[in-house]
């Protein structure tokens, strides 16, 4: 019989500035090294100018399309009254506030139930490169010995 597990891990992801990183493998390592089962894994991203996304993975263009739109929505150029840290820092707390800073993922069977074309990806919402922290929990049993 499997025993139940609760596993934490902080996941730090280097950006090259905006856009996307996919870190679908990296979260899949981890539920592998601490032989997850079924359960549910929370993604927590531990900044206010960054964001995660569960979003297609295979066509790039999606993923310029959506930096676009969020461009759209919170452009650089629109005088902001938090202007202290530069001409992306107030576009980029209204873009993680328009995506997510958490997600739910169910696991079965070791794997994240997602779907054949979808990956988990963490948006760089500022012009930098940052290193960002990317708080992990498992809770589930764990995979049958």
């Amino acid at each position: 019989m499997a025993e139940m597990v609760q596993a934490s891990h902080v996941l730090t992801v280097a950006t090259r500035g905006k856009g996307f990183t996919e870190i679908t493998r990296e979260l899949a390592r981890w539920l592998e090294s601490i032989a997850s089962g079924n359960g549910l894994l929370t993604v927590f991203v531990c900044h206010t100018s960054a964001s995660l996304i569960i979003q297609e993975n295979a066509d790039p263009n999606v993923q310029r399309d959506l930096i676009d739109a969020l461009e759209t929505l919170a452009p650089e150029h629109r005088p902001y009254a938090h202007a202290e840290e530069g001409p992306d820092d107030m576009p980029s707390h209204i873009k993680a506030m328009l995506t997510a800073v958490s997600l739910s993922i169910p696991v079965k069977d070791g794997s994240m139930l997602l779907g054949r074309w979808q990956g988990v990806f963490l948006i760089e919402h500022r012009a930098s490169p940052h290193q960002r922290n990317i708080a992990l929990n498992f809770i589930g049993h764990s995979a049958d010995a």
